[in-house]
């Protein structure tokens, strides 16, 4: 199973250059998720272990994308290899910073685990290779709602936090895309539009207009520049 499944990531990346598409985004799986609450205890050598795991399988697979000039933007998701900030970082040292490697920012993953997704792309900014507008809504000022969210479905008031449509939601996106035009990026941008508790035929729309109305361009100088010329 496993060596068909390298194989058919091996042939996403060969199709993709055929249609002529630069990145490919997805998931790369862990082997060490499951001790995400470090109980029962995992000692360092396991953890080790499955970062090791993870560049013997995907060394081959980025070979091939390296071979037909495509790269590979793994989203930065819980249940993944990399799935927060740290862990990123040990994901890249893992397969030496390959070139092919690199980053899908999609900061409803971030904002409920506490990290700055400005921050992020700036400490990244060589690895962002896709971008995906999600939001996520916090819920856990009550005492009762946890981080973890008890295995509430979705748009369960007692859920500790929920996917929502764009501009809903507590991730700083006039920030975030600031931080964009800041490092230079000049990538796809997609809205990934989930929300349990609005019709997705009103929010969609609704969020594509957001995210347009903040997709502005960098000024061509600096903002006082306008005060130094004659006309």
């Amino acid at each position: 199973m496993r060596q068909r499944a390298a194989e058919e990531m091996k042939n996403t990346a060969r199709l993709a250059a055929r249609l002529g598409v630069k990145t490919v985004i997805g998931f790369t799986g862990s082997s060490i998720w499951k001790y995400v609450a470090m109980f029962p205890p995992a000692s360092e050598a396991m953890v080790e272990a499955g970062y090791d795991d993870f560049a013997a399988r995907w060394d081959p697979i980025l070979d091939v994308f390296d071979e037909v000039g495509v790269r590979f933007a793994h989203e930065v998701h819980p249940s993944e290899i990399a799935y927060d900030y740290w862990t990123t970082v040990r994901t890249l040292e893992a397969i030496g910073h390959r070139d092919a490697f690199g980053l899908n920012w999609d900061p409803s993953h971030m904002v409920w685990q506490g990290l700055d997704p400005a921050a992020f792309l700036w400490d990244f900014r060589d690895r962002i290779f896709h971008v995906d507008c999600k939001d996520t809504k916090l819920r856990m000022t009550n005492g009762r709602n946890g981080r973890l969210s008890s295995h509430l479905p979705w748009a369960d008031g007692r859920r500790g936090w929920d996917f929502i449509s764009t501009g809903h939601g507590d991730v700083p996106w006039e920030s975030a895309f600031r931080m964009l035009n800041q490092i230079g990026y000049d990538g796809p941008i997609s809205v990934e539009w989930e929300d349990a508790g609005m019709d997705r035929l009103l929010g969609a729309p609704e969020a594509l207009a957001f995210v347009r109305s903040l997709a502005f361009d960098a000024p061509d100088a600096a903002f006082d520049a306008a005060f130094s010329t004659r006309s």
